[in-house]
């Protein structure tokens, strides 16, 4: 099996590679360096453009395109904000990388900044994330001491301060404008758009947000071209991607994949998840963290015509809802036969409805109805007909919120009884038998 690219994670394991003096000494800030000496911010937009690389946080939209929406009206300051707020549950991947090699990061800001012509960026981590913070600041201060930030970077001309933003430990404010709001001071409430941020974001300006792991592909591209990195991946998912894998598998962690890996490779390959713990089955997958539908095995593995599913933006989606689900932030759940999924999705629907803004009348009080019911049916008290209304409830939800905290709560919730409508009719009809300590729905209980 052909070792893929690792466009990220590549010197990961050098001893000290958090330490500026050693991610140098492998290649680091080589692309700053040519950025500032030899390229136009304009320059490497373009490149940026070439190569196609799309939002790594879950949107999946082209990061040139969205840098090319900036708006540059004269004498007014621009900002470019790091989300890594990283808050979704099943999603681990960008404070992993703030962690073992921090200077790619604070390259990527530098570079990224350059392009877009801002001289103050922040990067906003998620509060409860203290040593990932400390280790930023840490590596900033290293990098500022080399002349590699503040002012005259390089003897480039090119000034820039970063600063390191401690959230407040609110899962809303990974949305980009709620994260704005909280920079601001604020109340982290999301914006109604228009105006976008690149237009009117941090303090009324014209603003880029992007998450961890977009921004730190920046310095790769610089130094290998647009053009080299799209031949990496897979039609219009073009790259690697950091997935976050977790649940009963042999090799749970953080794996750099080249996109267009087929699904069943990733999961039973000895060089990444090495199948399910010893005596289990996969029962189903969570492909893109906890926001995206739930696939059943037979839908994760191949897409319903039968074709070998890819983790790519395109194949996960293929077939729309109906079949699909999303590479969203790439926290890759995997469930085995002793997972409940009603249980699972009650758990997923307490963490929405504790973490809604409360702004929007659907998402504050749908996502409180959806938790109370699935508490109903998961403790012997439901009814046939609280799984249709779960149905409605979500589609009440789904569409009708300022921002993707709705869709987020309602999509989990509407996948899994598309998907386990059984799972959830055993639940109310066996009521005695599904709440006993560690009961789990077998089919062949049902049919008896």
């Amino acid at each position: 099996m052909a070792e893929s690219l690792k466009i990220l994670t590549g010197n990961f394991d050098v001893p000290g590679i958090e330490t500026l003096d050693v991610y140098r000494k492998n290649g680091g800030y080589a692309g700053l360096e040519k950025a500032v000496k030899n390229m136009s911010p304009d320059e490497i937009v373009e490149e940026v453009k070439k190569s196609g690389v799309r939002g790594r946080g879950g949107a999946g939209f082209p990061m040139g395109m969205k840098w090319g929406f900036l708006a540059k009206p004269e004498g007014v300051p621009r900002y470019l904000v790091c989300n890594g707020d990283e808050s979704e549950p099943g999603t681990f991947k960008d404070h992993y990388l703030m962690m073992k090699c921090p200077h790619l990061l604070i390259e990527g800001m530098i570079i990224s900044s350059f392009a877009l012509g801002a001289n103050t960026s922040f990067i906003y981590v998620r509060g409860e994330l203290m040593y990932v913070i400390n280790i930023l600041e840490k590596a900033i201060a290293e990098a500022k001491a080399a002349g590699l930030l503040g002012k005259n970077i390089l003897g480039s001309g090119y000034d820039l301060e970063l600063v390191v933003q401690p959230g407040g430990g609110a899962y809303i404010c990974g949305e980009e404008t709620a994260l704005l709001e909280s920079l601001e001071g604020k109340r982290g409430n999301p914006r109604n758009k228009p105006p976008f941020p690149a237009v009117k974001g941090l303090y009324q300006c014209p603003t880029v947000v992007n998450n961890v792991e977009s921004i730190a592909t920046t310095p790769w591209i610089v130094l290998n071209g647009g053009e080299e990195y799209a031949k990496v991946g897979i039609g219009r998912s073009t790259g690697t991607k950091l997935i976050s894998a977790s649940g009963p598998v042999k090799n749970p962690g953080v794996y750099e994949i080249e996109l267009g890996l087929p699904v069943e490779e990733f999961i039973y390959s000895d060089q990444y998840l090495g199948g399910m713990q010893d005596g289990h089955e996969l029962k189903a997958v969570v492909a893109g963290g906890s926001s995206v539908p739930i696939l059943p095995k037979e839908l994760i593995l191949k897409t319903a015509e039968g074709q070998p599913r890819l983790m790519s933006y395109e194949s996960l989606s293929e077939g729309g809802f109906a079949t699909g689900t999303m590479l969203g932030s790439g926290g890759f759940i995997a469930m085995d036969e002793r997972t409940c999924i009603v249980r699972n999705t009650w758990n997923f629907s307490r963490f929405y409805r504790h973490e809604s803004c409360g702004q929007c009348s659907p998402c504050r009080e749908g996502t409180g109805w959806m938790e109370k019911v699935l508490y109903r049916i998961e403790h012997g008290q439901g009814n046939e007909s609280d799984i249709d209304l779960l149905v409605d409830v979500a589609k009440k939800i789904e569409g009708n919120t300022i921002c993707p905290l709705g869709d987020a709560a309602a999509w989990p919730v509407a996948s899994a009884i598309r998907h386990f409508r059984d799972e959830f009719e055993w639940h109310v009809k066996h009521p005695e038998a599904a709440t006993k300590k560690g009961a789990i729905y077998v089919p062949e209980v049902q049919m008896a």
